[in-house]
């Protein structure tokens, strides 16, 4: 999102941090509304790649977890980037495009896994370019965001995962009843004025509480390199091929899936604390001791008060003990369901 756009949104009220905007004036109301209402979000923590040519999906189906080749063209799916230990550098959601595919990914991530993705290339015919300038991504969500969507793209994806592609864009549903416009730079004022006309604008903490409930955990800084996909639970949202060929990190997945049971998990949790929870906290509890046994992937303020959290940490505490925040004696963890079965 380039400065000009940053100036409209600054001077209808919102707060800007590094290009995020972080609320548009009232952040409680804001989180009540997502959790109930209809809202808008400008996303600016996320950036877009970009990847062309005529190798362009065979490239990245050798390099990620997700089946690439078999995706259709109006289709998206989560998947991973990993070490060769099987750790994940980065999460993302992808879809194709007329002349290869999307990606987007924490911006925080962005140059790094760019530059490690550029190095394998090679001989095969893709062009990876970083489209973050180029194009802005909005969140839109609750019961008016369809006819909303349809409003600013002329139309609307239908299921889950459902891609629709517009003269600026494409607009994507996404788990929760939820879309992502992903709009050129040129074209978001126009977009954002349309789904505003009837959803409330938010900022980034209400739209990061939507992914949390929804069990979605995007790799962050804090959290790269820490985490096999299960343990976020990749596998359970479509992120994870099982029967594709070989990537950086394959057998050490693979051999997660098929080989003992899983001892992590990532599951929802609310806790009340002082200070407020952070991607990349530890977690103890009574049947481990002193030795941290699990830690925060995101985190954001919940409408009702306390905090959401998604916390990968044994399965055995979350079933047989107390999990605590930073410390033994730390703030206890409220474990709830998650949109989805975690076995």
């Amino acid at each position: 999102m380039d400065s000009a756009l940053l100036d409209k949104l600054a001077a209808s009220g919102a707060r800007l941090v590094d290009g995020n905007v972080l609320d548009f004036g009232d952040p409680a109301a804001e989180r009540r509304a997502a959790a109930g209402a209809s809202i808008a979000a400008p996303l600016g923590a996320y950036g877009v790649l970009d990847f062309a040519g005529q190798d362009a999906a065979d490239f990245l189906h050798a390099q990620v977890s997700c089946d690439v080749k078999g995706l259709a063209s109006d289709r998206s799916t989560y998947g991973t980037y990993n070490t060769p230990k099987g750790r994940m550098l980065a999460s993302f959601l992808l879809w194709r495009t007329p002349d290869g595919l999307r990606m987007v990914l924490s911006r925080a991530l962005l140059p790094a896994v760019h530059k490690r993705l550029q190095m394998f290339v090679l001989r095969s015919k893709v062009r990876i370019s970083d489209r973050t300038g180029s194009d802005v991504l909005i969140g839109a969500s609750g019961p008016d965001a369809p006819a909303a969507v349809v409003r600013a793209c002329g139309s609307v994806p239908s299921n889950r995962h459902d891609v629709s592609a517009f003269p600026a864009g494409h607009a994507l549903r996404i788990p929760g009843g939820r879309f992502l416009v992903c709009v050129a730079n040129d074209a978001f004022a126009a977009a954002w004025a349309a789904l505003t006309a009837t959803l409330r604008p938010v900022g980034a903490g209400a739209w990061d509480w939507l992914e949390i409930v929804n069990g979605i955990a995007f790799v962050s800084p804090a959290t790269q390199d820490q985490l096999v996909p299960q343990m976020a639970n990749m596998e359970l949202i479509g992120g994870v091929n099982f029967k594709k060929g070989c990537y950086p990190g394959q057998e050490v997945v693979a051999r997660t899936q098929y080989l003992g049971k899983l001892k992590r998990r990532m599951y929802l949790a609310m806790v009340d604390a002082d200070s407020p929870p952070a991607a990349g906290d530890s977690l103890y509890s009574e049947d481990t001791g002193d030795q941290a046994n699990g830690l925060i992937v995101a985190a954001a303020p919940a409408p009702e008060g306390g905090w959401d959290c998604l916390a990968v940490v044994q399965s055995t505490s979350v079933e047989q003990s107390r999990v605590h925040l930073r410390a033994l004696d730390g703030p206890v963890l409220a474990f709830r369901p998650l949109p989805y079965r975690v076995e």
